[in-house]
């Protein structure tokens, strides 16, 4: 009120009038009856998220009091916009209007390019494609075409990024599939609950878990969860260890590559098992739930065995450990009928003072097509693992090779590529003797 007696003193026009008087007696009710009734539309939406606006209940409007801040609103909240852009033009439904020289048809360059402009506005919602109708933009057929193939071009592989950051196992974390999974076999009372990562490779993620209990079998106290990775990249160069694999060929050539990544787990689950009945020392298969294999610790109180290469041996502990290594690969050529493929000292663990062999997914059998090779690769490993670690005793590679296989191969000249195409003479002569021997009896 006092600010209305200043107002009248010093900016008011002439007040002598009787009309006058009323009016700005009228405009001051008026602001008050809106005040009232904004402080009666607050307290009805309260903290409601759909309220119920009283705007149409007003008797002053922003245009008609702009002297007041508080009365102003956001003109984009309302039907009437007067900044609004006008619609582009368009041409009648016979496609074309005026006659002779003036007629415009529905391919006027003008018409189409406000009409692309307008058209732009179904794009998707992340292309910001501005205010082209307020600047009364005008785009041509092929301009419009091509943002509105790239518009679909970006949306194809923002959803490839998102599809493959949803499908596939990060470093250390797993994709929602996968947690799904290890979130039922808690649910189920397999696992108690799962600890955390242990140890990340090339093709897997390795968790360790609290055993639960299963109606089958028992479950041992601790376990891991070895998680075969997804991802297309990690395992597209692994494919010569199980596409020749007559275990797997057939089921191989059928499957999409984001499949065949179960055939790994599936397959390491097998190996373990041929080397259990042979009494390797190795983890023992708990369960299998299509790309998660879930095997017994080898370790205590959730510290793992350490790898060879880090375990701290003295010399007799080394030698132990060394003859170790022969006698399970023997067993493995001999009794499992396997070859490693990735023998090393990463690959075995020491526990309770012996050698543990793991990560058996990539094992095949000796007649696959590059079973020897490998085999030889696993034997040059470990030759080279213990020589360096001052075991006198250790063979060298072609040694090593001739006391695993039982083969009686001349080293000669000891080159490695002699040596392989002799070993692989010296296999098909035996295979050709075994045919004939069949076919004798």
């Amino acid at each position: 009120d006092v600010m209305m007696l200043t107002w009248f003193i010093y900016e008011a026009p002439d007040t002598t009038s009787d009309l006058m008087l009323a009016q700005m007696l009228q405009m001051q009710f008026d602001r008050e009856f809106d005040n009232q009734l904004r402080r009666e539309e607050k307290k009805f939406n309260g903290d409601s998220k759909v309220s119920i606006s009283f705007e149409n209940y007003r008797m002053v409007h922003p245009y008609e009091d702009s002297d007041s801040s508080e009365d102003e609103v956001d003109w984009q909240d309302t039907r009437h916009d007067p900044y609004r852009a006008e619609k582009p033009q368009t041409t009648p439904r016979k496609g074309f209007t005026g006659k002779g020289k003036n007629i415009t048809t529905k391919h006027d360059e003008e018409t189409c390019g406000r009409k692309n402009t307008a058209r732009m506005d179904n794009f998707a919602p992340e292309v910001h494609v501005g205010d082209g109708l307020g600047m009364d933009l005008k785009l041509s057929n092929q301009v419009f075409n091509s943002l509105k193939q790239h518009c679909y071009s970006e949306q194809r592989r923002s959803a490839k990024l998102h599809e493959k950051k949803e499908h596939s196992t990060a470093e250390q974390a797993v994709d929602p599939r996968t947690r799904l999974l290890m979130y039922k076999m808690v649910n189920s009372g397999v696992l108690e609950n799962i600890n955390g990562c242990i140890s990340t490779g090339k093709e897997s993620v390795v968790f360790h878990a609290d055993g639960g209990s299963m109606e089958e079998q028992p479950v041992p106290d601790e376990v891991v969860l070895k998680v075969f990775k997804t991802t297309l990249n990690e395992f597209k160069n692994r494919d010569r260890y199980i596409k020749d694999d007559y275990r797997f060929k057939d089921r191989f050539s059928k499957l999409n590559p984001r499949k065949i990544i179960r055939l790994w787990a599936e397959k390491e689950m097998h190996n373990l098992g041929r080397m259990k009945k042979a009494e390797i020392p190795c983890p023992e298969v708990v369960l299998l739930k299509k790309h998660i294999l879930v095997m017994s610790f080898i370790g205590k109180d959730h510290v793992p065995a350490p790898k060879l290469k880090d375990a701290i041996l003295g010399l007799e502990d080394l030698k132990t450990a060394y003859y170790q290594v022969l006698h399970m690969m023997q067993q493995l050529y001999q009794e499992c009928n396997l070859v490693h493929a990735d023998l090393s000292e990463y690959n075995m663990l020491w526990h309770e003072g012996k050698v543990w062999l793991i990560d058996v997914s990539q094992s095949i059998e000796p007649t696959h097509p590059h079973g020897l090779e490998f085999l030889f690769r696993d034997c040059r490993n470990v030759a080279t693992f213990f020589q360096k670690r001052g075991v006198s005793e250790a063979m060298s590679v072609y040694e090593l090779f001739n006391a695993v296989t039982g083969l009686n191969i001349p080293v000669g000249e000891e080159d490695e590529a002699e040596f392989i195409a002799e070993v692989t003479n010296t296999i098909q002569a035996l295979h050709s003797l075994e045919n004939l021997s069949l076919f004798s009896d």
